[in-house]
């Protein structure tokens, strides 16, 4: 599912899209109706989350909200008080909305202009991500 979006549709090299934190990170998957995975990310040890994608059909439909409040209550949970993403540059709207604020200026990830941002879990606790 990660391959389609971000090496078929993004560009992505598939060498930078798998890297050695996989093994070592939680994974949250969403799967629809037929058993097939339409959303995912991950969370880093060290509360960083990332390869969240959607699918092009299910994007807008709750799915990525839904998938960065499970990885926010898993970062809660492991006694996390914060946590960092590199947005998409054209993606910072939606975390805003979720609480998430950018803390740093843009750089380049494959090719792909980011926003460094972070969402405080302690916020989380008064303003869930939805």
């Amino acid at each position: 599912m990660r391959t389609e979006v971000f090496v078929h549709e993004q560009g992505v090299p598939l060498e930078l899209e798998r890297d050695e934190e996989d093994p070592h990170s939680d994974h949250v998957m969403a799967v629809n109706r037929a058993g097939e995975i339409v959303g995912t990310a991950r969370l880093l040890r060290d509360g960083h989350i990332g390869r969240m994608a959607v699918l092009r059909p299910w994007r807008g439909c709750g799915i990525g909200s839904a998938t960065l409040q499970r990885l926010v209550d898993r970062a809660r949970q492991i006694g996390l008080s914060q946590v960092d993403l590199n947005a998409q540059s054209y993606a910072v709207p939606f975390y805003e909305r979720l609480g998430f604020v950018v803390i740093g200026e843009t750089f380049m990830d494959a090719g792909i202009p980011h926003r460094p941002m972070r969402h405080r879990i302690q916020d989380a606790a008064s303003k869930p991500v939805s």
